[in-house]
């Protein structure tokens, strides 16, 4: 007999097999001894009470045992198949690679950056020197921005697939199995490199190609259909099927789009700064206590407040985090966040940004690239203010409330250096105005949140992207050039690793019916 069933334990018990079996037991109304195996469905923390508990889904297995999982596919070869051309190797384009290859389809990833390996040298000499490789920085190369931006694989995407068939895939090569339970999945950037390399082996080893330091130049269209692509050097790569999954940060597709007058359009966007407190804060504000204790992870947080009708809200937060350079050229400066997968470090760090609707900006309103200027236009005025070498403007929390300039910075994550600057020198008025409303009432909702130890680092401007590429509501395809799928988060479709992925996945089973 299988029960499934719903068990609250204390944090030391949560991997202690006998006391898990006596709660168990004790529900079901049954002797311990009945139960042969227990397997845990789902895991999260309720830190509502004065205790921190566990609360648990799990199978219990009465009088009989379980049956062995099995993580691996056995991909078939498809080297003879019938291309399909992928362009970018971030989530939404390895996941759409491995559905091609279970489709029976050959996938061709086009990726300007360098593979994970060589890629690490360009973002070391980023950290230390402040030099911006614009081929191959956090946001290009293998895995994409996914690769070095935490490995949080929280999504509310239930309804666009199958979230269970993603996180499988990451398990089978390499993650650890924590992720199928936990309520708020996370890999960390130290693991995923090796999870996105064997990921790559298996496309290879299946008969797909990756060609890495390959940039597209142009698309190849007849009569309204693509046909292919053309790259940096010259090579054509043929097929009738192209997804385009490109990430937020690849804004030279966007240009090349419209020069070739393919629609893309502008999009709402978010734009704010990188918070961060000292991660025991966060831990004494969440869990009420002193001290977190071993059995209890680095604790997060989501906040959002409505001011002035828009909405000010906390994105991508890293328990035990670091802060990064994630600017994509020279001359401009964007941070973003990270966590390693044991969370250790001493800081906790979040985005908190503010909506920026297509109101907001003033232009041409059939420019679909006034937002994306907007952007660019933050970003170089905070490298301005941080002088160069991705030294980036910061302020102390209440400094930045109360409109005074910080005599002294915290000791913060961010490696290339903070400059004490004002912000409201760098945001925009409206940006400014609403993050100084929120962040008090965020101190109110919070405990300890609203303090000046806290350090806020300018800008957080790569929540998702300005520009929107079109597509068809059930084809996935672009409405002018069929057979051109536009595809995750670079498209406008995604917002994050497991959304992103499966967009991949449904954009490979779109293009294959076109290939049939």
């Amino acid at each position: 007999m299988i029960n499934e069933i719903e068990i609250t334990c204390l944090p030391q018990e949560r991997d202690d097999e006998l006391a898990l079996k006596k709660h168990a037991s004790q529900k079901l109304k049954i002797t311990s001894d009945r139960i042969s195996a227990l397997k845990t469905l789902k895991r999260s923390i309720d830190a509502r009470g004065k205790q921190v508990l566990y609360r648990l889904q799990i199978k219990v297995y009465v009088d009989e045992n379980p049956s062995t999982e099995i993580f691996s596919v056995d991909y078939k070869n498809v080297c003879e198949a019938k291309p399909i051309l992928i362009v970018g190797a971030g989530p939404a384009g390895l996941f759409a690679a491995l559905r091609c290859i279970e489709l029976g389809l050959k996938p061709v990833i086009i990726e300007r950056g360098k593979n994970v390996k060589d890629r690490r040298r360009d973002l070391a000499v980023l950290n230390k020197e402040g030099i911006v490789n614009p081929e191959s920085n956090y946001c290009f190369g293998e895995g994409g921005a996914g690769t070095y931006s935490d490995g949080k694989l929280y999504t509310r995407s239930t309804k666009r697939g199958n979230i269970q068939q993603v996180l499988n895939t990451f398990v089978a090569h390499g993650a650890a199995k924590d992720i199928l339970v936990d309520a708020r999945p996370h890999i960390g950037t130290n693991k995923l490199p090796q999870i996105i390399t064997a990921i790559r082996e298996t496309i290879q080893n299946a008969g797909g190609e990756i060609h890495f330091n390959t940039k597209v130049t142009s698309f190849i269209t007849s009569f309204g259909k693509i046909i292919g692509i053309k790259t940096a050097s010259g090579e054509t790569f043929k097929s009738d099927a192209v997804i385009l999954a490109t990430g937020h940060s690849a804004q030279d597709i966007y240009h090349l789009l419209h020069q070739q007058n393919i629609l893309v359009e502008a999009k709402p966007f978010a734009l704010g700064v990188r918070i961060e407190h000292p991660q025991e804060t966060i831990d004494q504000s969440q869990y009420h206590c002193a001290v977190r204790g071993q059995y209890l992870p680095p604790s997060y947080y989501s906040l959002v407040e409505q001011v002035d009708n828009r909405g000010v809200f906390s994105f991508c937060m890293c328990p035990g985090g670091i802060i990064a350079p994630c600017a994509t050229k020279p001359g401009e400066i964007v941070v973003n966040g990270w966590s390693p997968s044991k969370r250790n470090n001493p800081f906790a760090n979040s985005g908190t940004v503010v909506q920026i609707n297509l109101e907001d900006v003033k232009g041409d309103e059939n420019d679909p690239f006034r937002l994306l200027k907007f952007q660019q236009q933050i970003e170089q005025t905070a490298f301005a203010a941080g002088g160069g070498n991705q030294i980036a403007p910061a302020q102390r929390m209440v400094d930045f409330v109360e409109g005074r300039s910080s005599a002294d910075l915290p000791v913060n994550s961010y490696v290339p250096g903070t400059k004490s600057i004002s912000l409201k020198e760098v945001l925009p008025d409206k940006v400014f105005y609403r993050l100084k409303e929120a962040l008090p009432r965020f101190g109110k909702k919070m405990k300890g949140y609203y303090t000046n130890e806290a350090i806020l680092v300018g800008v957080e401007s790569r929540t998702s992207s300005p520009v929107k590429i079109p597509r068809d509501k059930f084809s996935y395809q672009h409405p002018q050039i069929s057979g051109l799928f536009p595809c995750g988060e670079g498209a406008g479709y995604a917002g994050g690793i497991i959304s992103a992925a499966i967009d991949g996945i449904n954009c490979a089973e779109a293009a294959a019916k076109v290939l049939a």
